[in-house]
């Protein structure tokens, strides 16, 4: 016998198919279902207690994609989270990136998100078939979408692509500002450690990276700042900037071993010959392009 699995958070159960109706019952997300027969775009299924009933077939996944689900949330358990934020707008997460790709389930707004992936995708034609469709778009034009871990209200956790334009960012305060104030688009950002602030509360200090111009670039970021806490303004200073690289996510980060140690971070970086991997070290607020073979040259501290 089929079965299939319920695709979204709470999903009817009806005694016909027809207009006229009435509930039989309720399944969860993840739910199996025994599927009994297809009419049309409606499904009769079983549920796990026996209940029979029919459902949109929008709202049942299929074996093959529930697996394909799990082996993505597998993958995605073993990569760095290089960001964090909400949907924007209730939202569809797919299976793969792009609009033409197999929907997951539909996320409500102020959905909770762990943002691990960028890849940018052609969008062939515009579309208005709901949520994301209805954003236009001209032929050859290229879109972010990025691989998440979304939490829903109802306590499941759920993984896979979304446009990246649904997208709001959780970025920390004030970086937002620092970024607006540069015409940074931020992408991504890391706490590389902590220092005592005035009042003796630890300040985290940032590796923020972002981008100038639309979405759909090549590189994941373009443009890199480093935000140090001063202790005598109480206040983020910009201890390190550096524009015209071609990152690629994920940046790797090597935390201190000791309080006030040196942190590393690194990322592959694109050029017009290939790639390379770009290593950094932070010593205090001094931070320094470590280049193979070739002592570190120093940064002066931007003002």
């Amino acid at each position: 016998m089929e079965v299939g699995y319920a695709g979204n958070r709470e999903v009817t159960l009806w005694s016909t198919s027809a207009q006229v109706r009435e509930p039989v019952g309720t399944v969860n997300y993840g739910e199996k279902l025994d599927v009994l027969q297809r009419f049309q775009d409606q499904v009769q299924v079983r549920s796990t207690n026996g209940t029979t009933g029919w459902i949109a077939e929008r709202d049942l996944l299929s074996a093959d994609l529930w697996q394909t689900s799990k082996d993505l949330e597998k993958k995605a358990a073993t990569m760095p989270v290089e960001a964090r934020g909400h949907t924007k707008v209730l939202s569809n997460l797919r299976i793969a990136p792009g609009r033409e790709s197999l929907r997951i389930r539909q996320l409500s707004k102020e959905t909770s998100l762990e943002v691990i992936e960028r890849q940018p995708v052609s969008v062939a034609a515009v579309q208005h078939t709901g949520t994301e469709e209805d954003s236009s778009g001209a032929p050859g034009k290229k879109e972010d979408w990025w691989l998440v871990r979304a939490h829903g209200s109802d306590q499941t956790t759920m993984t896979g692509w979304i446009m990246g334009r649904f997208i709001d960012l959780d970025v920390p305060a004030p970086l937002p500002d620092y970024a607006s104030s540069a015409g940074m688009r931020i992408v991504a950002w890391l706490e590389l450690n902590r220092v005592a602030g005035a009042s003796g509360n630890p300040q985290p200090q940032y590796l923020l990276v972002g981008t100038h111009g639309p979405e759909g670039q090549p590189c994941d970021f373009s443009l890199m700042r480093v935000y140090t806490w001063g202790q005598k303004k109480a206040r983020y200073e910009t201890a390190f900037v550096e524009s015209g690289v071609c990152g690629k996510l994920p940046i790797q980060l090597q935390k201190a071993t000791t309080s006030g140690g040196e942190v590393r971070f690194e990322f592959e970086n694109l050029t017009g010959k290939g790639s390379e991997q770009r290593s950094y070290v932070m010593r205090q607020t001094v931070v320094r392009r470590v280049r193979e073979g070739a002592p570190p040259k120093p940064r002066k501290r931007a003002r």
